[in-house]
Order: C-alpha cells, then sequence, then structure tokens
C-alpha cells in the first residue's frame, strides 16, 4: 500500500487543452497518408511479384 500512495504523489498533475488536439490533426493525418500510401505499395508490389511468377 506504500508503493501506490508514493506512485500517486509522484505522479505529475493532468491537464486538459482541446488546442493541443485541433494541432496535432495535421500529424495524425500526414501518420494515416503514409500507412495508406505503404499498403498501396505492398498490394501493387505483390501483384506484380504474383504476375511476374505465374505460370
Amino acid at each position: 500500500m506504500m508503493f501506490l500512495a508514493k506512485a500517486a504523489a509522484a505522479a505529475p498533475e493532468m491537464f486538459f487543452a482541446p488546442a493541443n488536439f485541433i494541432s496535432n490533426l495535421k500529424y495524425m493525418g500526414l501518420g494515416m497518408l503514409v500507412i495508406f500510401v505503404i499498403i498501396g505499395m505492398i498490394i501493387l508490389s505483390t501483384m506484380v511479384i504474383n504476375y511476374l511468377f505465374s505460370e
């Protein structure tokens, strides 16, 4: 029980800033775009490999 009390005392204070979420939307969108492009490249490379090595 003593450990929990020390951990709670050492925890930093939490604060809520909705403006930070809005300012980070561009980074989240960029990350999703990169994921989309990489998945597209994997799909295209799989299609090319299947075309080249099919009998």
